[in-house]
């Protein structure tokens, strides 16, 4: 019985591992159409894609982050990700009672394989349809008062970033890597959610299935 609990920690507790960035990094380059990173953070996972298209979409990322090539976006339980120094406390709470949520929003200033050098990054091509889908699906995760802004909380936990208050509630089967993987289901790729609770399940599917649009990071997207 300890090692599934183990195991469920560690997954929880990832959530709050700042990533190594390559932050001299910050020339702007030209983002090809329909292009999309995820990232492994260890145990936690998030989608990179062109800032220009999930800001039409939610104008406050442009008044917030301003012209910057990509964007990254994670989900995960609102008092865990957003806490300066996590507790006994809170894990339990995180782990063991649905929570709130919250989307965390990430400048990425260049290439996603550049700027985290040392994560294991994963790039792959969508349709029109595809990706309209997939933005779709980022922008339903923040949630939004009744005028209809998304509601801005603390500043992130690495480089230049932002929390914003979450749809959805959290709990241990309802993880950021299950929402990685109803990210891309709804970006039309093949994939089951129903055991999609790490990170390396995430990354394995998209490395070992041709079908996912995976291309090789140094390759661009072309329609």
């Amino acid at each position: 019985m300890k090692k599934p609990i183990i195991l469920i920690i560690l997954i929880i507790v990832s959530y709050s591992f700042k990533p190594n960035l390559d932050c001299l990094a910050a020339e702007s380059e030209t983002t090809p159409a329909n292009e999309v990173y995820v990232v492994n953070h260890g145990w936690h996972t998030g989608f990179v894609v062109a800032a220009p298209d999930i800001q039409q979409i939610i104008p406050e990322l442009k008044q917030r982050f301003g012209n910057i090539p990509y964007l990254e976006f994670g989900w995960g339980d609102s008092e865990f990700y957003q806490a300066e120094e996590t507790t006994t406390g809170i894990t339990l709470k995180a782990i063991f009672f649905p929570s709130d949520s919250v989307v965390h929003a990430v400048a990425v200033p260049t290439r996603a394989d550049k700027y985290f050098q040392q994560s294991e990054v994963e790039k792959f091509c969508l349709g029109d349809a595809e990706f309209s889908s997939l933005l779709e699906f980022i922008s339903g995760s923040f949630f939004r008062d009744e005028p209809g802004k998304v509601q801005q909380l603390k500043h992130g936990i690495y480089g230049d970033s932002q929390f914003y208050q979450g749809v959805g509630d959290f709990h241990i089967f309802n993880t950021c890597n299950k929402w990685t993987a109803r990210g891309l289901e709804r970006a039309g790729l093949d994939i089951s959610t129903t055991f999609k609770l790490t990170a390396g399940s995430i990354m394995n599917y998209l490395s070992e299935n041709d079908y996912s649009g995976r291309i090789e990071l140094n390759q661009s997207c072309k329609k």
